[in-house]
């Protein structure tokens, strides 16, 4: 691990965080969201490996220290987050970004998996500091994003074979995200099942995985760098 764990503070509350700043000093903010495992080491990594590309990147804590190893416990700590509360904790991490000097630019970008990925398209909706989305097979039945308040271009990646983000739910975004004139790209990776982006996860698929890393990177290039 390159970055580290810092705490940042709204008056009322306090939370945690893993920063991780590009070597070349400074880069446009990323906020990178957990999975429902919550903060653990994959993405620490995943923060590490967007300020190797040259970002400044912050995974904020959304478990405040709870992790989980094994599914049912991870879906009871998804199901008790609170999301009016997360939101709120998404926005002061957005401003500790926005107020790092390492940070260059106006916006920043958001990019979750899993429960993170329906969490960064709920964060676009209601924040207009974010510039850029990516939403990896988002997924939380409590998190309704207002798509018509979408202020920032998306991009979407999903798994062929998903039983959370599956082609009929993806289908139905589409459809209602081209009806809103929302710019946004999809790609569905054939061969694929949910979470495969994360490689400690039998799902891991390698090449769908480099694919989105390369298009992410390009993506947030494009739409946060002047």
């Amino acid at each position: 691990m390159n970055g580290g764990m810092i705490q940042f503070e709204d008056g009322e509350e306090k939370y945690k965080g893993y920063l991780a700043s590009p070597s070349s000093g400074s880069g446009p903010g990323i906020i990178v969201i957990q999975e429902w495992w919550g903060l653990v080491p994959h993405i620490k990594d995943v923060t590490d490996r967007y300020a190797v590309a040259g970002f400044n990147a912050l995974a904020p804590d959304l478990y405040r220290g709870k992790t989980a190893d094994e599914p049912d416990e991870a879906g009871s700590l998804m199901m008790a987050l609170h999301i009016g509360e997360t939101a709120k904790l998404l926005a002061k991490a957005i401003d500790t970004l926005l107020n790092d000097p390492k940070t260059t630019g106006d916006k920043v970008g958001v990019v979750g998996f899993c429960m993170g990925g329906q969490l960064s398209l709920y964060a676009a909706c209601v924040n207009s500091k974010i510039g850029a989305c990516i939403d990896y097979y988002g997924i939380h039945p409590s998190a309704q994003p207002a798509l018509r308040d979408l202020h920032c271009p998306l991009l979407g990646f999903f798994a062929e074979h998903d039983a959370y983000a599956g082609a009929e739910q993806v289908n139905a975004l589409t459809e209602e995200l081209t009806l809103l004139a929302k710019p946004h790209q999809f790609t569905t990776y054939p061969g694929t099942s949910h979470a495969f982006f994360n490689d400690v996860r039998p799902a891991y698929n390698k090449d769908a995985a480099d694919d989105t890393w390369q298009r992410a990177i390009a993506f947030f290039n494009e739409n946060l760098r002047a």
